[in-house]
């Protein structure tokens, strides 16, 4: 009777790692199982690495998604306390310029939004705190420009600023979300073209609800989506 063949070796773990590579190993596992049920073997696995390994850059898992944190979002509000400074941009130029920030720094990183929507659908059980430190800068900046568009006048005047920075950044999420993917089968537009389109249509309806004077023409926005 011939002999069983030998297990195939995976070879050894590797006994020196990359942080990001633990970072983007985690943010994989967070998104999926939410940071309660995540656990650091799960994340050396996804990783490919030793679980001691983890330990050698990161206190624990609360540590992994703080770091996930940061190592996004104080970038975005670099960028956005840079436009709001410029105060000779419209308010039209400045709102549209808030949607291609988020853009440009989401866009690429279907996990970060994962896992950032799974927390707080969770309750963020615990990591409130983590989350509202990085976000709420965000978005009291944004705040501040429907502030300034409202006391210029290019607003109206009853707009709830908090809400409408929520519901700017909210429909960009579903905009990179579900756009690549639905529109092009219902359209025959690439994904690319898809959530460009669907950027400056949201755009418009979005104005035409937030404009002092909604029978205006659109705004002409010169800044191209990238």
């Amino acid at each position: 009777m011939p002999n069983a063949p030998a297990p195939r070796s995976r070879g050894p773990k590797p006994t020196k790692v990359d942080p990001n590579h633990l970072l983007d190993a985690a943010q994989a596992v967070f998104a999926q199982e939410g940071l309660q049920a995540a656990s650091l073997r799960a994340i050396a696995r996804k990783a490919g690495c030793d679980p001691a390994l983890i330990y050698y850059h990161f206190e624990n898992k609360e540590a992994l998604f703080a770091a996930l944190l940061q190592r996004r979002f104080p970038a975005m509000q670099m960028e956005l306390e840079r436009l709001v400074a410029d105060e000779t941009q419209s308010t039209a130029e400045q709102l549209w310029g808030v949607l291609r920030i988020y853009h440009r720094h989401l866009k690429d990183d279907p996990g970060i939004r994962s896992m950032i929507r799974g927390e707080i659908v969770r309750g963020g059980e615990g990591l409130g705190g983590l989350i509202e430190e990085q976000l709420r800068p965000i978005v009291l900046t944004v705040k501040g420009l429907f502030d300034r568009g409202i006391a210029r006048g290019d607003l109206r005047p009853d707009l709830p600023p908090l809400l409408a920075t929520f519901f700017l950044a909210r429909m960009q999420l579903e905009i990179l979300d579900l756009l690549p993917t639905v529109l092009p089968r219902l359209s025959g537009l690439s994904p690319e073209t898809a959530v460009t389109t669907g950027m400056r249509a949201w755009f418009d309806l979005f104005w035409r609800g937030a404009a002092a004077n909604p029978a205006a023409p659109l705004p002409t926005l010169s800044a191209p989506i990238d």
